[in-house]
């Protein structure tokens, strides 16, 4: 069945960024009578805020969408473990104990993330292993899969190209899983056929497709949409400040016309929508 979805993180309110990729991923399953989940992404340790996920789904009924919800990433952990030691037994992960000032003071490109990880770990030997990261080492990978591909639903058939991001984690220091390893095992246990989200994500797609591969999980299509941003050209965020939906819902506004007007790319004075 056609299969979308919206995985917010509890770790800040939502805002109208957030509503704009759960109404196109609805309304993409809605038109082929297919299915829209629901999956709270709250393995990001002392950041995630339980009591956050009750507003989202407030706020989400608040804008007239109707949704299936999933287990969250907490009720997955060992599918993130058994997938993380399934890599380790094929040699593509290593240890890395680089802090951020580390990679960006030896880093000499820069990707869809930000500073390329130069590899300062790769192939050394770390005996004590506790407290580090876990990198996939992806030219390795590569030499095992050979070259892949994944569709977008708006800029056509894609190759992917995983070293342009580089040696990225999959096990964080400080939580089970990276993004990119736990939504991407997410997405398949969840039957999602047409992963939708911010264009702000592309970069990190190659990487997934290069997951999918080396654990034999089915290949969906991607939609990457626009994003929201400001009269600074800076995308709709929680770290910003963005007004929230929950302050929108609160105060009196009327979410179905806000959703009827972000439909329609009608935003904000002050917000507009960038396509690249």
């Amino acid at each position: 069945m056609f299969t979308t979805r919206f995985a917010p993180s509890p770790n800040g309110p939502l805002h109208l960024g957030h509503a704009y990729s759960a109404i196109i991923a609805h309304d993409l399953a809605r038109a082929v009578d297919g299915r829209f989940l629901l999956r709270i992404e709250d393995i990001d340790g002392a950041r995630s805020l339980p009591e956050l996920a009750d507003i989202f789904r407030a706020d989400l009924a608040w804008l007239g969408l109707e949704w299936t919800e999933v287990p969250a990433q907490s009720a997955r952990l060992a599918s993130y473990a058994d997938a993380a030691e399934r890599l380790r037994a094929m040699g593509l992960l290593y240890p890395c104990t680089c802090t951020r000032a580390d990679i960006a003071a030896a880093a000499s490109e820069t990707g869809p993330e930000g500073p390329v990880y130069p590899g300062t770990c790769r192939g050394t030997s770390i005996g004590d292993c506790e407290g580090a990261a876990w990198r996939i080492d992806v030219a390795r990978a590569l030499a095992l899969t050979g070259p892949l591909y994944w569709t977008d639903e708006l800029a056509g058939v894609q190759r992917a190209i995983p070293d342009r991001t580089g040696d990225v984690v999959l096990v964080r220091k400080d939580a089970p899983a990276s993004y990119h390893l736990a939504a991407t095992l997410d997405d398949a246990r969840d039957g999602v056929s047409l992963v939708t989200r911010g264009r702000d994500l592309f970069g990190a797609t190659h990487i997934h497709r290069l997951l999918q591969e080396l654990l034999g999980l089915p290949v969906p299509q991607w939609h990457h949409h626009g994003l929201l941003v400001d009269g600074t050209g800076a995308k709709l965020a929680k770290r910003r400040g963005s007004p929230s939906l929950a302050d929108r819902r609160l105060g009196g506004q009327d979410g179905q016309e806000i959703a009827h007007d972000l439909r329609q790319n009608r935003f904000p004075a002050g917000i507009s929508l960038a396509l690249s």
